[in-house]
């Protein structure tokens, strides 16, 4: 089964250079089915190529000029020989070659100080699937078991999340030497898997994990470099009541998140299936506002006194998330206490009610038409 994806790699190209995509998004194959016929692909993975440019990075320009169709190339997992990012930049500058430059994991090019091309190339990521991208959308079953491709398209999506923490594990953090030490790291997935969509409490998941806090803060930032995980940052720009300034931390995908907190099913009723909606609905924005190059900033407010509002879309929408299949008025609470701080345009609580509401400046709407609305640009202009 071919699912059609959102984001369209022509349309980028024309414009700049790319690095994008966290590990099983099939990158790969959004590549090959987009771009092979014309563009220059070079897959690091190969083993050939990778030894011969691991040996001598100047011979890119010579493999490139061998099988050069247009002015397009892809370097596929260019993490794996960070020296070559110094001779990309050269063929930007002197050759006006555009380049996509795909891998799963910055910490490697980071770590080695490698020529991060900055300002010539633009960042863009690959999600897991979307609402938009899938056809018959199964909400629980999305809940359960996220948007991976392998793993929608699987009729074992169990067995083949339990082989991407597998290979994540084995491949991206051993075989790179990203860690010293796995049994750690793994103690630490399980319990900040546990604590996903929370405020982020370094001393506490030090102490859960039997390890020092400088080493929570730096597993969490191996999350961010390979992709799997990201802060979501607080706004304290708040005057009427003084704002939380620590982030959230959220996996990119609930599946994700399941099988590394070991949860097997998820009951309607639970604090866990409100907390798998709510960044079901949060995956949704960020990769709308990636696929789109919006540039507003996804954040989060949460006054020191608890009041809440768990995503804000730069200054324009301010949207609240609640899995109950009927609206209350005590719904609103957090969204009429932003207002008062006459920052935001649109206030939007998103459900499971499928009759939508208004109550002056402030709409319910059921979680599909509000990704409708999403998606066709009504909530950002």
């Amino acid at each position: 089964m071919q699912l059609a994806r959102t984001l369209n790699l022509n349309n980028l190209l024309t414009k700049k250079s790319f690095f994008f995509g966290p590990r099983a998004t099939v990158k790969s194959t959004l590549i090959k089915r987009q771009l092979s016929k014309i563009s220059t692909v070079i897959d690091l993975l190969d083993t050939r190529l990778y030894l011969r440019l691991l040996d001598s990075p100047h011979d890119l320009e010579s493999i490139i000029r061998a099988g050069r169709k247009t002015d397009l190339v892809v370097i596929d997992e260019i993490q794996r020989i960070p020296e070559l990012l110094n001779e990309v930049h050269r063929l930007i500058e002197n050759k006006n070659i555009t380049f996509l430059l795909t891998g799963s994991s910055a910490r490697k090019l980071r770590r080695g100080k490698a020529n991060l091309l900055a300002g010539r190339v633009w960042d863009s990521r690959l999600f897991s699937l979307t609402w938009k991208e899938i056809p018959d959308f199964n909400l629980e079953r999305y809940l359960l078991y996220g948007g991976l491709p392998a793993v929608y398209l699987s009729e074992y999506p169990g067995e083949e999340l339990d082989a991407y923490v597998n290979t994540y594990l084995k491949e991206e953090i051993m075989a790179e030497g990203l860690i010293r030490k796995l049994p750690p790291f793994s103690r630490f997935l399980r319990t900040i898997a546990l604590a996903n969509g929370e405020i982020i409490n370094f001393t506490k998941l030090a102490n859960d994990c039997q390890v020092p806090p400088s080493t929570v803060t730096e597993y969490v930032s191996l999350l961010e470099d390979t992709l799997v995980g990201f802060l979501l940052p607080a706004w304290t720009e708040s005057k009427m009541r003084k704002a939380i300034s620590t982030a959230k931390f959220y996996f990119f995908d609930p599946g994700v998140t399941h099988v590394l907190s070991g949860t097997e099913t998820l009951d309607r009723n639970s604090n866990l299936y409100g907390k798998s909606f709510e960044q079901f609905i949060g995956m949704e924005i960020r990769a709308y506002l990636s696929y789109s190059r919006k540039k507003h900033e996804q954040a989060f407010w949460r006054s020191t006194h608890g009041h809440e509002v768990d995503f804000l879309i730069g200054n324009q929408t301010a949207i609240e998330v609640k899995a109950s299949s009927k609206v209350s008025n005590r719904d609103f609470k957090g969204l009429k206490i932003l207002e008062q701080e006459k920052v935001f345009q649109k206030y939007v609580l998103v459900s499971q009610d499928q009759v939508n509401s208004s109550q002056g400046r402030f709409h319910a709407l059921y979680w599909k038409d509000f990704l409708n609305d999403l998606w066709s640009d009504k909530l950002c202009t």
